[in-house]
């Protein structure tokens, strides 16, 4: 399986060429680091799997994923990201994504993703179900369960502090929507405002 590693950070690519070294099932064929050159590297190196962070630079997050899919439907995608799991796969897989898997996993359970992946399933943590079964946490995590995956985006750019001008920069909307957004957040997660919003999200590890 040829791979094309998105990924902005050369420890964790070196690293995973390290970790796959000597495994005859995997081939890297190039790597990118800047969203906008994505979609010609894959046209270029025709891989069969893109490991893929979500948060690559000048990208739209897991609009990426569905613009990857659009061009490239036979691709596998992998996403190896630093964002929550319990929230993120869910929206990873829905818009594209054969799996997600956090970068604070083991190396046993990143080849583990990648060998599903190959047989052609889809791979989910079991970090995800776990976090889950805790009553006290399953009934809020339901509810940010309900966002869809644009609404958790701007929920992720307001927690690192971006003004409504930049959060619709980086989405490439216009700033009368991201307003609305905010809107729909405030009133699906029930909080008065948004300090309390991002607090809430934060005490649940939904982001960062």
């Amino acid at each position: 399986m040829n791979i094309l590693i998105a990924d902005h950070h050369p420890v964790f690519r070196r690293g995973l060429k390290c970790m796959l070294k000597g495994d005859k099932n995997f081939n890297f064929k190039g790597k990118v680091e800047d969203g906008r050159f994505l979609i010609n590297e894959i046209q270029k190196h025709h891989p069969d799997i893109i490991i893929l962070e979500i948060d690559l630079p000048n990208s739209n997050g897991v609009g990426t994923l569905r613009q990857i899919r659009s061009h490239f439907p036979e691709v596998k995608i992998l996403v190896v990201s630093c964002h929550p799991e319990e929230i993120y796969a869910i929206s990873a897989v829905k818009a594209g994504a054969n799996g997600f898997i956090a970068k604070t996993r083991t190396v046993k359970e990143i080849k583990s993703a990648l060998f599903t992946i190959c047989k052609g399933d889809n791979f989910l943590s079991d970090n995800i179900k776990k976090k889950e079964s805790s009553d006290s946490r399953k009934a809020e995590i339901l509810k940010f369960k309900t966002l869809s995956t644009r609404e958790i985006e701007v929920l992720n750019l307001l927690s690192r502090g971006k003004r409504n001008k930049e959060i619709a920069q980086d989405l490439s909307i216009n700033e009368k929507t991201v307003s609305t957004y905010k809107t729909r957040l405030l009133k699906k997660l029930n909080v008065d405002n948004i300090a309390d919003l991002i607090h809430q999200s934060r005490l649940l590890q939904i982001t960062d």
